[in-house]
């Protein structure tokens, strides 16, 4: 047996046990994909995360992300909740208030902030979603496609096919068909994300979901990556006014997330992270040949 540190992390809380949490593994160099993927199965979380030794100079940690079936290259609410367990698990950085992550998409760079950190999206990709498959999905959200503004099939290292509707109303009473959900979505792709624009007066500018079927957790509670991609999409069509505003998400799933947009120079999301779990996880040095 050996015993690794281990941390969980609950990213993006308004309030306590009410973010996205993510299960961080440290020291993991030695691992196999298959140790991570079943240690990544058994936490039951949305992403479980290994920190390794980087292979590019610039970088101060290499971080592997995984969900409970797939490896991931890249995913939002797992770099900032890594980000902030890496610094509590003694990590110093090798540039002032900077941390670089490598990971399957590249350099990530992070901004460290006494509150939050904010991490630079990735350069996207986007794309078209075909009628057939937009009309497929509204119809697995129960609305039609009158209700939906814009959609692309947007990339920053996961890929979310977002969908803008009319407004966060629509957004929050939508209870999706998972079944015919997954008819139309892509075997590479992470799920679907839809948010609409708060017509309250709600600090936040947009409410978020975002849906995974192909994964464990059919609903990401508070999604960074899809995050991410709603604010490509806010940027593309010029959906808010000001640089820097906030998104909420999970509150259909008793969550209470809140996600910080900077577009300035740089589109930037970030949040708050808290470790809520810290100790020492034991892997059996045969892990995943052994049968019990």
């Amino acid at each position: 047996m050996e015993y690794l540190n281990f941390k969980q992390v609950d990213v993006f809380p308004n309030e306590y046990f009410k973010g996205n949490p993510v299960a961080v593994v440290f020291d993991s160099d030695h691992l196999s994909t298959n140790q991570m993927q079943n240690i990544a199965n058994w936490t039951g979380l949305s992403e479980t995360t290994f920190v390794c030794k980087p292979k590019n100079k610039n970088a101060d940690y290499k971080l592997r992300i995984f969900t409970s079936n797939r490896e991931l290259p890249f995913a939002g609410h797992p770099t900032l909740g890594s980000a902030h367990a890496v610094l509590d698990n003694g990590l110093i950085a090798k540039n002032k208030n900077v941390l670089i992550q490598e990971c399957g998409a590249g350099l990530i760079k992070i901004d460290i902030n006494k509150d939050k950190m904010y991490f630079s999206l990735p350069e996207p990709k986007l794309n078209d979603i075909p009628f057939d498959n937009l009309s497929g999905l509204a119809n697995s959200l129960n609305i039609t496609t009158e209700d939906i503004i814009y959609s692309k099939n947007i990339n920053i290292g996961a890929e979310w096919l977002t969908l803008y509707l009319k407004n966060a109303d629509i957004v929050k009473k939508i209870e999706p068909d998972f079944i015919e959900m997954k008819k139309y979505l892509y075997d590479y792709t992470t799920g679907v994300t839809i948010f609409g624009e708060h017509t309250d007066l709600s600090e936040a500018k947009f409410e978020v979901r975002s849906f995974c079927p192909q994964d464990s957790v059919q609903e990401d509670p508070v999604c960074g990556s899809g995050n991410g991609c709603v604010a490509v999409m806010a940027d593309l069509y010029h959906l808010a006014n000001e640089k820097n505003y906030i998104n909420t998400q999970g509150s259909c799933i008793n969550r209470n997330g809140k996600i910080y947009i900077d577009n300035g120079e740089k589109l930037k999301l970030g949040g708050q992270s808290r470790v809520i779990i810290d100790g020492k996880i034991i892997v059996p040095k045969e892990l995943g040949k052994q049968h019990f």
